[in-house]
């Protein structure tokens, strides 16, 4: 059985528009990727404090449990103009009873370049002082604050636009004391821009997986990679065995199970005392989008991931490389993480490239955090466009990786590569594990529409159909305007009609905001009173004689 989605962020070019940076920790915000550096972090927490000039439901929790620091932090997807908007605020209560130690009671906010190596190394930070348990709202003015710029040679904040990262921290660095401590409300007076691309649009399915039925995995989509390539291990210290039986993988109930196993097993003349299964697709692609519905297992020390390499890979025993491509070494051959957790992180992921510019612990990557991430399944998404790749989970994007320069150090990612689904395991494998497993709901491969890739693969199944199917979402011309909008949004037909039209309005989060009926006047659908929307951006979807539209509007 197929299963259909749609994902509005692929639906049409994305538009040049303003996106405020705001977190009120109420489902609301903007901000996606809130990270915490050696620090506990809760975004969904109770108000344990509900009082004074905060009484709303939700807060961020803080907690510092010791070492030398810790912090809280988020980036965005394009660079702060300080010149004129240069101040951020927030709310915070910091309870006596949550420190220890005689830390000067101050909270510090940092702007950083998420790009650098070392992000901290050009970054400016303003310092406030705070008081204890009561909240109290604090403002960071980086033009009139006095503020501290690391590197001497830094020209004034406002005066630089190379800033995407923000970094909270309680209590400064350089001591080992706990600090307990509740934010919101954090905000930014200005906005960030958007960058607008003329994008193809990736609506064609031309591979996919919906792991329907039961038993042994299709042997015609996947291999299981099982040598192990670094002597008597894997690489990354990984202490397990890939094995291509069925207890480490399988599909029942419509999913594919990877189980990640506590067993001893032996495999090439190494014993070892876990098992699990790595596949590699025997479908390689150039550009695209790939959605893959997942859940995550438990453990600390599991590592699963569903990520890509080049198809010209030289590793002994990957499927390709059997098939004579691999002629290219790592990291030349580029890697491309779309989604990797780890078990003693439980409430974060990640995803990250791997090029000769950077790799190993690479300082390209991104990831938010999601607290269901092993108990629900999520879409972790790649849009994959000839100058930078796009990843998204439940298509919120939490990062791009879109170097300056496209060279072989960069972008090995003019290639075809292939997908592969693991779960490792690590040296710091929690004692009491017994088993747990990554389950996949589905995988799909959109490109454009006529797209061909430089090897096309036949489709080994016998009596089972083809997938060739292509969405019915069309990214015509047919106008929308005034864009953007203040409070009347008028859609043109292209013939008279005398007819009414559905239309639906969806928010960034994709979430349904409107679904009304509206009379076609001759050729014209007028949508008024649209002053009650938030400014921001939208998405407007309506059909017209069985072709679907998606539009994106702004509301000023």
């Amino acid at each position: 059985m197929l299963k259909v989605s749609f994902c509005l962020f692929t639906l049409c070019p994305v538009l040049a528009i303003a996106q405020t940076v705001q977190d009120d920790f109420e489902g609301r915000g903007t901000i996606t990727t809130w990270f915490g550096d050696n620090c506990g972090l809760n975004v969904n927490l109770d108000n344990p404090f509900s009082q004074g000039i905060n009484t709303s439901a939700t807060v961020l929790e803080y907690h510092d449990t010791g070492g030398q620091y810790a912090n809280v932090r988020f980036d965005v997807a394009s660079n702060y103009d300080l010149s004129a908007n240069y101040t951020f605020s927030l709310k915070i209560y910091m309870p006596a009873n949550g420190l220890t130690g005689n830390q000067t009671n101050q909270i510090s906010l940092k702007l950083q370049d998420k790009r650098l190596a070392e992000p901290w190394s050009t970054q400016s930070e303003i310092i406030k002082p705070i008081s204890l348990d009561q909240w109290q709202e604090v403002s960071f003015d980086f033009k009139n604050d006095n503020y501290i710029n690391l590197n001497n040679n830094s020209a004034p904040p406002t005066d630089r636009t190379d800033f995407n990262r923000v970094v909270i921290q309680v209590n400064g660095e350089n001591n080992n004391d706990h600090v307990l401590a509740y934010l919101d409300d954090v905000s930014y007076d200005g906005t960030i821009v958007i960058e607008e691309f003329d994008d193809p649009v990736y609506d064609s399915l031309v591979w996919a997986d919906e792991f329907d039925g039961d038993g042994e995995i299709n042997i015609s989509k996947w291999h299981h990679q099982t040598q192990l390539p670094n002597g008597g291990s894997w690489y990354n210290n990984e202490i397990q065995h890939y094995t291509n039986r069925i207890e480490n993988s399988f599909v029942s109930d419509g999913t594919l199970k990877i189980v990640a196993k506590n067993e001893t097993f032996t495999d090439q003349g190494f014993t070892k005392q876990y098992t699990s299964a790595r596949l590699n697709a025997k479908y390689a692609f150039k550009y695209g989008r790939v959605e893959i519905r997942a859940k995550m297992p438990f453990g600390v020390g599991t590592w699963p991931a569903l990520w890509m390499l080049g198809k010209n890979i030289n590793e002994d025993g990957g499927y390709w490389d059997n098939q004579g491509f691999g002629t290219t070494g790592w990291p030349q051959c580029g890697e491309i993480d779309i989604m990797e957790h780890w078990g003693d992180n439980q409430n974060y992921i990640a995803s990250a490239t791997h090029t000769l510019s950077s790799f190993g612990d690479t300082f390209n990557k991104g990831g938010r955090t999601i607290p269901t991430v092993s108990s629900e399944f999520h879409v972790y998404s790649l849009d994959w466009y000839e100058d930078r790749l796009v990843f998204s989970v439940d298509d919120v994007i939490h990062y791009t990786y879109k170097p300056g320069a496209l060279n072989a150090d960069t972008w090995p990612f003019d290639a075809e590569f292939y997908l592969l689904f693991n779960v490792a395991i690590l040296p710091n494998i929690d004692a009491s594990f017994i088993e747990s497993a990554l389950e996949v709901d589905y995988v799909r491969v959109y490109q454009e529409s006529g797209q061909k890739n430089e090897e096309e693969e036949e489709d080994d199944d016998e009596g089972e159909e083809t997938i060739t199917s292509v969405s019915n979402f069309k990214n015509t011309k047919t106008p929308v305007y005034p864009n953007p909008v203040k409070d009347q949004l008028i859609i043109q037909l292209k013939e008279p009609s005398d007819s009414s039209l559905e239309v639906k309005i969806y928010g960034f989060d994709g979430s349904l905001i409107l679904d009304n009926n509206y009379k076609v006047i001759q050729n014209e659908v007028i949508i008024s009173h649209l002053e009650w929307l938030p400014k921001g951006f939208y998405f407007l979807f309506y059909s017209v004689d069985g072709k679907a539209f998606i539009r994106k509007f702004v509301r000023n």
